[in-house]
């Protein structure tokens, strides 16, 4: 077995306790099907190129620099000596600040997953803590210099070790009063309620992340494979939004009660004129067979 590279290799600080570690890459994406950008006309491989975009001419690399816009068309020239100088002096050091019940985790901050593992002989100082913090149901607020850039990490225990996400700064989240503003304020309740637990209770269960597979990737691997064996893949039908007239007959259908649901002023309507196309029947004696029960669409 390969053992991995740490991306970072620091300490670990909680009061006067250093603790050496190590950060390893969570969540990758390197294993995803890549795509190359081609020629249509030639098949050959496009390269990307920065040009001016006043004059059209190819730019070197030693002749990019970063630039601030500070009015319509007008930078400020920042060059590279000068931002490498404004990033903040790492000391590598997670510098604990404060601890959160794992209650108050809010997962809207998260920004991407690390595995922070004990480096040689700090295996004690990184059990003392991470059992303290499982006892506690604590997560952990710390801030260090990871990539060239000053991060909070959220820190929790996790079987054998601990999970550091960085987080995204306030200002980087956007308020979810937009996003939801145009929603408006209904109330459900009665039967669709109840159908809608019930839905909901018939596929309860637990996380398990081995049990979803990533059907983007094997819809494109399957069209490669169709492509290179000259085959073409039938082409999927559009969903439909129901619509609200027939939620409640679609819930009913998800529950299992596929009973048609009928507007009483229509089956009122339809019913009279039945009655008025039929000739007045003779009586007939009622039979001593019971009638068929009927299914109840409460």
């Amino acid at each position: 077995m390969v053992t991995p590279r740490a991306n970072w290799k620091g300490f670990i600080k909680f009061g006067e306790v250093s603790c050496p570690v190590a950060l390893y890459t969570a969540a990758s994406s390197s294993e995803r099907i890549a795509f190359n950008t081609l020629n249509r006309k030639t098949g050959n491989r496009v390269k990307r190129e920065f040009v001016d975009s006043e004059t059209g001419d190819p730019v070197e690399r030693d002749d990019q620099v970063k630039g601030y816009e500070i009015d319509n068309g007008q930078y400020i020239i920042l060059e590279p000596d000068e931002v490498a100088a404004a990033v903040p002096e790492s000391d590598k050091t997670l510098k604990i600040e404060a601890y959160i019940p794992c209650a108050q985790i809010d997962t809207t901050y998260f920004d991407k997953p690390y595995y922070l593992a004990p480096d040689k002989m700090g295996t004690d100082a990184f059990v003392l803590l991470r059992d303290g913090m499982k006892k506690e149901k604590v997560a952990a607020i710390a801030r260090t210099v990871l990539f060239r850039r000053m991060r909070t990490v959220l820190i929790r225990a996790q079987g054998k070790g601990l999970i550091a996400n960085t987080l995204n700064f306030d200002y980087e989240v956007r308020s979810s009063e937009k996003a939801f503003d145009e929603i408006p304020e209904l109330k459900i309740e009665g039967e669709m309620l109840e159908l809608a637990e019930h839905i909901i209770g018939t596929k309860k269960g637990s996380f398990d992340a081995s049990a979803f597979d990533d059907r983007y990737e094997a819809a494109v691997a399957e069209l490669v494979k169709a492509k290179i064996e000259g085959r073409s893949l039938p082409k999927r039908k559009a969903l439909v939004a129901s619509k609200p007239s027939d939620l409640l007959q679609a819930l009913r259908e998800s529950a299992g009660l596929g009973v048609k649901v009928v507007e009483p002023k229509r089956a009122a309507a339809n019913a009279n004129k039945d009655a008025a196309r039929q000739k007045p029947a003779k009586p007939v004696a009622k039979s001593k067979a019971a009638s068929p029960p009927t299914r109840r669409t409460g």
